[in-house]
């Protein structure tokens, strides 16, 4: 299977250079076996999710930040985002992935294999997810249409949403006691665990937009149903080996062949002052200070002379690292977070946030989660006295899970629920008196091209901007997607 999926490999990532839009290319190959085209789909994804937009997320999350001695990330790290950004990876998710997904959407439908059209039916829903929860809209209706349609319209996030829902629960109607899959580098061809997944995916969508729109009932009925995968979905093909390593790896850690992010001082302020075990498995401590340091957002140009990259934790990111799509504990918070919101239940919501840390120590090869949720400790359940507060909780130990697990999700999700906060402070403050700044709290960068303002979104692809006169008009990195109601 190895040897057919390098094969695999090198002819999608060679095709894939003549793609100029979201429009399959007229030369791309028809008659490949949905077997080859569903691992091709899911390298796609994985490849862009633990790469590129893992590296950028983790600096709006606030884990990372520009290495002082380097200069690969600056205008990431303070902001200054152009349009031509997200060109790759809007290209490699659209003629890429959603192109490979349209082929074994299309061949598995016409020879009624209903496994492998189900499996392609919520990969295309998770690609489409990461497309809205980046730019707020995309091409959907009209996408994939080749030269019948070069200048697809692009859709509004909630009806995107929407539409993968109704997606995912046509393909799922369509699933039988025989049904099977072809070929799968994810979930090991298993159908009930993709039904988990698909629930899973389809819990997080209406949680996602519960601000935005009512969802409760939906939500409710998910969770009673309980019917949701186990382990964590992940995509694991590495090996330390050229050209096979983890996305983020083989960027940063071979192909740079530099420090170019060190850790950011929100997330290890955090750590610190909660005793969290999982630090280390997280990042290293400072070469130079042997403690865990990081560095004041957006910060590097503003500091006192003599301060050295290696004054500051490295992030902790193996070559065979998977790429997480969905975690257990990921599943357990979305569960907390309904049961303290719409279940009114406190004790399930207990039950459920504890089970998530539990669940990220087991990821991370630890265990003893209590040192953080234990009465007493920072972190308990019972340390917060009202719903908000719980859900506080909730939010910043997302955040700690997500930590060089998934930044896409992380980003996602503080911005959805406001947590963690954004400090009072202005960085320069917080640099002058460490403690005055709260912790768990993220900061505006020190030079921010935003001034005051963090970052929401990017932009429109320069690519589709030029190609496609459809594409709407840019909004600014500061607008919002439009499920953050909040």
């Amino acid at each position: 299977m190895k040897k057919i999926f390098l094969i695999l490999l090198s002819f999608t990532l060679f095709s894939c250079d003549n793609y100029l839009d979201v429009n399959t290319d007229p030369n791309y190959p028809s008659e490949v076996p949905t077997s080859l085209v569903i691992p091709s789909a899911q390298n796609f994804i994985a490849t862009r999710l633990g790469g590129n937009i893992f590296n950028y997320t983790g600096f709006y999350a606030q884990y990372w930040d520009q290495a002082v001695e380097a200069n690969q990330y600056n205008e990431i790290a303070e902001n200054r985002i152009k349009a031509d950004f997200f060109n790759n990876d809007y290209r490699y998710l659209y003629a890429g992935a959603l192109a490979d997904l349209d082929v074994a959407i299309k061949q598995s439908e016409a020879a009624e294999s209903w496994g492998d059209y189900f499996v392609s039916t919520v990969l295309r829903a998770y690609t489409f997810q990461i497309l809205v929860d980046l730019m707020d809209k995309a091409p959907y209706t009209e996408a994939l249409q080749g030269s019948a349609n070069s200048m697809p319209v692009w859709d509004e996030g909630s009806a995107i949403y929407a539409g993968v829902i109704a997606e995912i629960d046509n393909a799922m109607s369509k699933l039988t006691s025989t049904s099977t899959i072809s070929a799968d580098l994810m979930l090991n061809r298993n159908v009930d665990q993709w039904i988990g997944f698909a629930n899973a995916l389809k819990l997080k969508l209406y949680m996602r937009s519960s601000y935005a729109q009512d969802n409760k009932a939906q939500i409710m009925a998910l969770i009673n149903e309980n019917n949701f995968f186990k382990g964590n979905v992940l995509f694991a093909s590495y090996s330390n080996e050229s050209g096979k390593r983890n996305p983020w790896y083989e960027t940063n850690s071979i192909g740079l062949g530099t420090v170019n992010n060190i850790a950011s001082l929100p997330i290890i302020t955090y750590l610190k002052r909660t005793s969290d075990p999982r630090m280390s498995s997280m990042f290293d401590q400072s070469i130079n200070k042997s403690d865990f340091i990081g560095l004041v957002p957006g910060g590097k140009t503003e500091m006192a002379s003599g301060i050295k990259t290696k004054d500051f934790s490295y992030p902790v990111i193996g070559a065979t690292q998977p790429v997480y799509f969905f975690t257990q504990s990921e599943l357990y918070f979305f569960i907390s977070e309904a049961q303290l919101r719409f279940g009114n239940n406190d004790e399930a919501a207990k039950a459920a946030y504890e089970a998530a840390i539990e669940a990220n120590f087991s990821l991370r090869g630890l265990s003893g989660g209590s040192a953080v949720y234990g009465e007493g400790k920072r972190a308990a359940w019972t340390s917060a006295t009202t719903a908000e507060g719980k859900l506080e909780l909730i939010g910043l130990q997302k955040w700690v899970a997500l930590c060089m697990v998934n930044h896409f999700e992380a980003w996602s999700e503080l911005r959805r629920l406001g947590y963690p906060q954004v400090s009072t402070l202005t960085a320069s403050a917080v640099y002058a008196d460490e403690t005055s700044y709260t912790e768990g709290q993220l900061i505006r960068p020190w030079v921010n091209q935003l001034g005051t303002e963090m970052i929401q979104r990017l932009l429109f692809p320069e690519r589709a901007v030029n190609l496609n006169d459809n594409t709407p008009d840019q909004a600014g990195l500061a607008a919002t997607i439009w499920w953050d109601k909040k």
